[in-house]
This record gives structure tokens, sequence and C-alpha cells, in this order.
């Protein structure tokens, strides 16, 4: 239910970004903004996921420049949006939690896993982090991005979805680290070339960052 409630609050992508693609990869908040791509550095015919595909948009992006792209998301409300905008892009979605899709299919492994606000941040790193480097091939890549924390709120927080003024918020719970925890608790599992930064948000009016940590398998 929270997540097909925030599926209907979001608006949809542009039909075209800035520079007129009709696809393209957006790690931050912002449109138009950050690193693309090239943070995965996956090549035509790779196999590649999407933890918390949500709409697909991302994902439909890696497909158009050859990528085998696989999403999975517990909405949907979401995967429902994905399949109706990206029906040629040949996507590959399955409707599962992330811990579970990882640790019960037993199909392919990965040469990238990523996740954009999605289910990184909304599942125990404890237990995700293990099953994304199982699920990696040798020198597969894992980035992520989420929000900053705000400080002095660190690990399993509540995070709210708005419904109407009569309802109460949907909460579910998400994991903020600072970047050094992410990097102890990745190179811990097995990664290593560990990079973690937040990218300066664009300027404006009470405008915040974005975490964005890339880690190779």
């Amino acid at each position: 239910m929270a997540w097909d409630t925030y599926a209907r609050q979001r608006p949809e992508r542009r039909p075209v970004n800035a520079a007129g693609e009709r696809t393209w990869f957006n790690w931050t908040q912002y449109p138009d903004h950050g690193p693309g791509a090239e943070v995965l550095g996956v090549r035509p015919g790779q196999r590649v996921l999407d933890l918390g595909c949500g709409k697909g948009g991302n994902l439909a992006h890696l497909a158009a420049l050859g990528a085998r792209a696989v999403g999975v998301d517990v909405s949907p409300a979401q995967l429902s949006a994905a399949r109706e905008r990206w029906s040629d892009a040949g996507l590959v979605l399955y409707r599962r939690e992330a811990l579970e899709f990882l640790t019960a299919d037993a199909g392919a492994d990965f040469d990238a896993v990523y996740s954009v606000f999605g289910a990184v941040w909304f599942t125990d790193p404890v237990r995700l982090l293990p099953a994304i480097r199982a699920r990696l091939r040798p020198g597969g890549v894992l980035a992520f991005s989420q929000r900053p924390p705000v400080e002095g709120c660190y690990g399993c927080q509540a995070s709210y979805i708005n419904r109407s003024e009569n309802e109460d918020p949907l909460v579910v719970r998400r994991w903020d680290y600072e970047l050094d925890e992410w990097r102890g608790l990745l190179t811990g599992v097995g990664f290593h070339g560990v990079r973690a930064q937040v990218i300066p948000a664009p300027p404006g009016p009470r405008k915040i960052g974005t975490v964005l940590v890339r880690a190779v398998a």
C-alpha cells in the first residue's frame, strides 16, 4: 500500500530530457543533474538489476544502451506504469521484495546492481549487502543513491508517505548512514574500490545533495 500510494503521487517522467533524449539515467532527485549511466560501466549484453525499479525510467535507459535489464519492485502500481510506458524496451520485471529476489531466485548473476532512492535505502544493509555481493559477478558494480542522513539520525529511521488530510501517513523504514559507515559496511562483506560522495545540489533555496556510493565485487 505504501509504495502504491507513493507511485500515485509521483509525477511522470518527462517525454524527453533537456538534451532531447527519450531515455536517460538520473541518480539524483533533480532533473538533468549529476552523473549518468557511466557510473555503472555497463556494456551491451551485460546483465543489470535495478532494486526498486519504480516506473522503469533508469532501467529503460540501460536497455537502450544494450544491457539485459531486470527490475524488481514491490509495488504493482509502479510496475504497471513501467510496463505501459516501456513496453518496447525489453525490460524483465518482477514483483518481489529485493532481499527475497536476491536470495530465492536461482537465475544468472549480474554484472551490475543498482538502486536509485530504492531498495538499498529501504532494506537492512546487514542483510541486503551480502545478498547483493553473492549475486554479482567478479568485477561487477554495486551503485546506489539516496538522500544524506539528517545529522545525528543514523541507522533505521521512519520515513513517512502522506495520504489525504483525513488519513494517517504510511510509515516505512529506511537506513541512513554517513559515508564512512557505508564504506565500512561494504568492505566488511567483500566489496572493494568503494567510492562514497555527496553530489552537491544544483543552485536553489533549501536544496540538499545526494549520496552516491559505488563499489566493486
